[in-house]
């Protein structure tokens, strides 16, 4: 799906934490987040993609999922932390190039053409990783190793990303044509910025297949690129986008805009982004993978990163200026996200996971945190159907948000508010039972009723506002003393 992932490395964070985070930018797919116990997990998953069966392991662990509602084309699972404290995302789908797609072809689902032959399945993809994944890890490392595995085993159909974290590092993952992938720890003091485009830019082969400390690979990368001369690069670099990546008129409005965006919230003073003598521009195929931030980043940062429109440039498609530029460049918040997780994971309390959660566009929500190691999440944000509704939280941010949208002049200061006040509440719960310093069920399942409750008040004020400042801008108003 096109998204656009934040990847945030414990040092890089303003209390140690580790965060990865995603928009989940589908065909308006309805989605909800829920909790999946050891024995509703399946032991033989059927991808309904690709026809693929797979046996998995007999212990699998709890953990949180972002299905779709509708399950006609499978799960979909995106994203979760499980028992163990792991977090997980997938999947960026990201771009790749016709030499890496030829030597290496994606593993398609084949149906059979006559009586004769048999359907062939396909590998594995973004439907199906999660679930593939999460319940069998203990490490962001472990994530890695066994997703690794998979795809040599199966392959894959799409060109993915995919990111891990735990308590000390974050790890990103990028498949490489049917059979391949490539993966780095995030550097600690750094945050990653991926828009849809193959993204590291650095890589070292010899720890990879040594000690396999930062990197790590599928096992004959070298073998592959050296066979099928893949290698771009000069004087002996490693660079893996010129490697396995693309250079596409059309990242230039879709991808690398977004990047660019990112970076020069993150660096405003230790890099140029404007004017003449700007370092990166919107259309530079050589903004970097990963930033030292210039301040320490929270989850409101994230937030913000994730919801972003090009404010304050000529490119925001809002802006009452008329730059001739506006709307021009694909844009973070959209409106057609199905959900955003920002999951992370807090080296010193004792429910160290910690799941932010918003609805529809980015643009327009809210984020809510949750804890994950519960038995069940409140009818909220867990019971949802596809018919519209105001009782859960799904619906109502996508209500919102179409409102909003075309009065976004009068309506965004609502929306800020909303934003504003679901984050302090949201923390002020958050750390009446941090303080109690336990990992008990109940009492956490106590705490998702009541944060739930806060985002349910605030959602249904926020969209009366909403509602009625729309009202008063239909085209058909029309008074008295209007003739």
């Amino acid at each position: 799906m096109p998204c656009t992932t934040v990847l945030v490395g414990r040092d890089a964070s303003s209390d140690r934490s580790t965060m990865i985070a995603r928009t989940d930018d589908g065909h308006f797919d309805v989605k909800k987040i829920i909790v999946v116990e050891p024995e509703k997990q399946p032991r033989n998953y059927e991808s309904k993609i690709s026809h693929l069966r797979i046996p998995l392991p007999e212990n699998p662990m709890r953990y949180t999922a972002c299905p779709s509602v509708d399950p006609k084309n499978g799960i979909w699972a995106a994203t979760g932390i499980n028992a163990a404290q792991v977090g997980m995302t997938a999947t960026e789908t990201i771009t790749s190039n016709p030499r890496v797609l030829a030597a290496d072809p994606p593993v398609k689902y084949r149906r059979a053409k006559n009586r004769r032959e048999k359907d062939v399945p396909g590998g594995i993809g973004e439907e199906d990783i999660v679930v593939l994944v999460l319940p069998y890890i203990r490490s962001a490392r472990e994530g890695v190793t066994r997703l690794g595995e998979l795809l040599e085993k199966y392959g894959t159909y799409e060109s993915n990303g995919i990111a891990f974290n735990d308590e000390k590092e974050v790890w990103w993952m990028e498949t490489i044509g049917g059979h391949h992938w490539i993966a780095r720890k995030v550097p600690d003091d750094r945050v990653v910025l991926m828009p849809n485009q193959f993204g590291l830019d650095c890589f070292d082969p010899e720890d990879a297949f040594g000690e396999g400390k930062e990197n790590l690979c599928s096992r004959d990368l070298p073998e592959f690129i050296a066979e099928n001369h893949l290698d771009l690069n000069r004087n002996g670099e490693f660079n893996p986008r010129y490697i396995f990546g693309s250079r596409r008129d059309m990242d230039h409005i879709y991808n690398t805009p977004r990047a660019w965006m990112m970076g020069r919230y993150l660096t405003p003073e230790s890099h140029r982004w404007d004017g003449p003598d700007a370092e990166f521009h919107p259309e530079s195929d050589s903004i970097p993978w990963s930033l030292v931030p210039d301040r320490k980043v929270a989850v409101e940062d994230v937030a913000y990163l994730l919801s972003g429109h090009f404010q304050g440039t000529p490119y925001d498609p809002y802006s009452h200026q008329n730059t001739g530029r506006r709307g021009i460049y694909r844009s973070i918040g959209i409106n057609r996200t199905g959900v955003t997780s920002i999951c992370q994971i807090r080296p010193d309390r004792a429910q160290k996971g910690l799941e932010w959660i918003c609805f529809g566009s980015t643009t327009f929500g809210g984020f809510l945190p949750l804890y994950p190691n519960v038995r069940k999440m409140p009818d909220y944000v867990s019971r949802v159907g596809m018919e519209v509704s105001t009782e859960n939280w799904y619906w109502g941010s996508r209500l919102i948000a179409a409102l909003a949208d075309p009065n976004y002049g009068t309506c965004i200061q609502q929306i800020g508010r909303y934003r504003e006040e679901m984050a302090a509440r949201g923390r002020q719960i958050v750390a009446e039972y941090d303080r109690k310093q336990t990992n008990d069920e109940r009492t956490l399942e106590e705490a998702n009723a009541k944060l739930c409750e806060m985002a349910r008040e605030l959602t249904a004020e926020t969209l009366g506002k909403v509602l009625a400042d729309a009202s008063e801008h239909m085209k058909n108003g029309f008074n008295l003393s209007d003739n």
